[in-house]
């Protein structure tokens, strides 16, 4: 089974990393980075690069698509070449699946019209301008479209879809060798359970944040 990682400038690490982590556990995985071209890829805080084996057309046929997000996705929604790659993928994928504001490219390829998806708190009102209905779940799955919340949401995604592909079982067990067990020292990991005038104040900034 192939899984394609989409890599752009700017992309948020963990939005990547941490899918990686769980998926390239899977019995029979595959994983690829890609990206336009090969080579590092930079991530949004500008200390960490990753390096994409392959470049998308080099990538043809995967059977799972992950596209994280990151800052500046308004410009990569006027990248042609990205999305129809996006599409073309898509056309052959078993899931098509994304992380914060990946749902976004998802939705500029015209992959979830009509559609729930979960994307990102701060640019979930962007959704419906591409067909889509933001959903403030961690997770969700619309048919063969898995999308995920804000970043660590990533990490929830891929045990969702490693015990719908490999079953509970191996899905445990590797929920098990990561320890993936959060015990967050705070309740502020959602816009429902932090402190109201944090919610205003970073929505008040979310342009510095999603912005090129």
């Amino acid at each position: 089974m192939q899984i394609a990682i989409l890599l752009f400038d700017r992309f948020t690490a963990l939005d990547a990393v941490g899918p990686y982590e769980i998926l390239s556990r899977l019995p029979g995985a595959e994983v690829v980075l890609t990206a336009a071209r090969r080579g590092p890829v930079r991530a949004d805080t500008g200390f960490l690069s990753l390096v994409a084996d392959a470049s998308i057309d080099e990538v043809t046929a995967p059977d799972l698509l992950l596209v994280p997000g990151g800052p500046g996705q308004a410009a990569r929604m006027d990248d042609r070449p990205l999305l129809d790659w996006i599409r073309a993928v898509d056309a052959g994928t078993t899931w098509s699946t994304s992380v914060c504001t990946g749902s976004l490219l998802l939705a500029g390829a015209g992959l979830l019209k009509g559609r729930r998806a979960a994307c990102h708190w701060l640019a979930a009102d962007q959704l419906p301008a591409h067909g889509a209905f933001p959903s403030s779940d961690r997770v969700v799955i619309d048919g063969k479209y898995a999308t995920a919340a804000g970043v660590s949401a990533g990490i929830d995604l891929a045990l969702l879809l490693a015990g719908r592909i490999a079953g509970d079982r191996t899905a445990q067990a590797i929920q098990l060798l990561t320890e993936y067990a959060p015990e967050p020292p705070y309740q502020a990991g959602s816009p429902a359970t932090a402190p109201a005038d944090l919610v205003d104040a970073l929505r008040g900034r979310a342009p510095e944040f999603l912005r090129d």
